[in-house]
């Protein structure tokens, strides 16, 4: 009997968090595993593309309109078991073109069970949203199961993550057959001898609805992730040794093997709190020199 189909989708009203960075990372993380991957650009920016630096004929946009099938628009073996649904600012006509279709939340995951046979399935669909509420991010909410919601180190950061949630607990009251899960609160460009970090992850601890799902340390500041999108690159492409490597394993670990984010110790935290703290390694160094 075949695994089912992973269905993720890399979320946050608040731009500038890291979103398309981890839908990447996530893709090709879970791909590197031995995982079949499909990874779907659904912000119109088109990040995923500019990163990976990929041209398609078609995109999101025509498929999301059945202007082209999706094995028009899927790029295949873009790294070994992935495959990528690239979007354009095209895609910002959605909201408009789409307004009069019949059931439009959904048109993503209907498109994607219709085009999607068993046997060419994948056992992993992450989806790349854009940085607000809109009709876009409501097709990812009511396609995915599980949800990432990376957070940067800032509070307005924080207020568009529990936004985010605001908009999933609509979706599960609106839609409440859909089954969608809050898998991890994931900080980006940790550093915690910075003031802002400290009050950034304190907020987070203090929320309720997103305490038990923050995922410590998440990712640390690291110049090698910059360098790494500018090479067009993944950071185990670019810098397999660097924090920043380390620490998106951590998170492929999480969500390959399931373990319990509540299973993380104080220790545990303050140990890698503690790991946040210490300088770059030498190569680092020497890059950014």
């Amino acid at each position: 009997m075949s695994t089912p189909t992973r269905k993720l989708a890399v979320v946050n009203m608040k731009g500038g968090v890291g979103k398309t960075t981890t839908a990447i990372h996530i893709a090709a993380g879970l791909a590197l595993r031995g995982k079949r991957v499909l990874l779907i650009d659904a912000d119109p920016q088109g990040n995923v593309g500019h990163t990976l630096q990929l041209h398609a004929r078609h995109t999101f946009e025509e498929w999301m309109t059945g202007e082209a099938p999706l094995e028009a628009v899927v790029i295949r073996e873009v790294r070994e078991r992935l495959d990528v649904v690239v979007s354009t600012p095209a895609a910002f006509s959605l909201e408009r073109r789409l307004a009069g279709e019949t059931q439009r939340e959904t048109i993503l995951a209907r498109r994607l069970q219709k085009e999607l046979p068993a046997g060419q399935s994948y056992d992993a669909v992450v989806i790349d949203t854009s940085p607000a509420m809109n009709l876009l991010t409501y097709n990812a909410l009511l396609f995915a199961e599980e949800l990432v919601v990376p957070v940067g180190m800032d509070l307005m950061a924080v207020i568009g993550a529990r936004q985010t949630l605001s908009g999933v607990v609509q979706v599960r009251e609106l839609w409440p057959d859909r089954k969608l899960e809050l898998l991890a609160v994931l900080p980006t460009f940790v550093h915690n001898t910075n003031h802002a970090t400290r009050a950034t992850l304190e907020a987070l601890e203090r929320d309720p609805e997103i305490a038990r799902h923050v995922f410590r340390p998440g990712i640390r500041q690291c110049i090698d992730l910059n360098y790494a999108t500018a090479s067009h690159q993944t950071i185990w492409e670019y810098a397999p040794r660097s924090r920043a490597a380390d620490d998106y394993t951590a998170l492929i670990d999480y969500i390959d093997f399931g373990h319990s984010v509540a299973e993380h110790t104080k220790g545990d935290r303050d140990a890698a709190n503690k790991r946040s703290e210490t300088p770059p390694r030498e190569e680092n160094i020497a890059r950014s020199a």
